[in-house]
């Protein structure tokens, strides 16, 4: 299919399956899901990335756009973010992804020679980090191969989202995506994000619960308390309008009617 200016597609990728969507990088076209598939659920307890490489296959099949550029947008629950502090008088970006690769070890109790690792690196600022696990990030590059399309960019949700974003964050606010029941929020110090934590969203939960979770949390990392939320994603109005913190929403609601591996593939873009 012929691509037309500042269309790109963009592959969501979740636990328990995979969407292909099509969006445009500027105006108010709206998102368009092209396929989807669920991963083999026997498959993927035996060899996750097998199962994966499987249903990727099934989706650029069936959208049928050889040659797209294409952005693969992971779950949160599938990868590992941490912050990386960079060692005194780093020089080279060998001596960051060491720090990163040690980082890792300390936090996971593994080494890292299993996961693909990517980073903003930075040789004065503590930066985030990701890790995917290799044989997920090899099956995601085939597949792709395998369909000629070229890999942009393989992006956590969270990070995503913070990309698009970040310039619209305000001072003493924390940062947040909800997507299919999990709030991953990043605890904001000065202009900079110092950590990330994930947790289920219990049902009924209301403003003063989110309010609480942020103060914990707060607490644990030493900091003081945020002063205001800002969300992105499936954000229940409760915690909108109950005034227990200062909330608000980034962007528009997620799309109503889409599973949840469509809405983390649009996850980012423009749409």
């Amino acid at each position: 299919m012929r691509r037309r200016f500042g269309q790109e597609l963009r592959l969501g990728v979740a636990r328990g399956g995979v969407a292909l969507v099509k969006t445009r990088r500027w105006g108010s076209v709206p998102a368009t899901v092209l396929a989807e598939a669920v991963l083999d659920t026997g498959m993927a307890a035996a060899d996750p990335a097998a199962a994966l490489a499987q249903a990727v296959n099934v989706v650029l099949d069936l959208g049928a756009h050889a040659g797209w550029p294409l952005t693969i947008v992971l779950a949160d629950e599938l990868v590992r973010l941490w912050q990386v502090t960079p060692p005194r008088h780093a020089a080279r970006l060998a001596d960051l992804q060491a720090a990163a690769a040690l980082r890792f070890q300390g936090l996971y109790g593994e080494p890292a020679a299993d996961w693909e690792l990517s980073a903003g690196w930075d040789a004065v600022h503590p930066f985030l980090a990701a890790a995917l696990p290799r044989a997920m990030h090899g099956a995601l590059q085939q597949g792709a191969a395998n369909h000629a399309m070229k890999v942009v960019e393989i992006v956590p949700q969270f990070i995503a989202v913070q990309n698009r974003w970040c310039r619209a964050l305000r001072p003493g606010a924390w940062f947040g995506v909800v997507h299919d029941d999990v709030l991953t929020v990043g605890a904001v110090e000065g202009d900079a994000i110092t950590a990330v934590r994930a947790c289920a969203v219990p049902a009924g939960a209301d403003g003063p619960w989110l309010a609480e979770h942020l103060a914990r949390e707060a607490l644990r990392m030493n900091l003081p308390a945020p002063e205001r939320a800002q969300l992105w994603g499936g954000v229940p109005s409760e915690w909108l309008e109950s005034g227990a913190i200062a909330c608000t929403q980034l962007g528009a609601p997620e799309q109503s009617g889409w599973s949840a591996q469509a809405r983390l593939a649009a996850s980012g873009s423009a749409a």
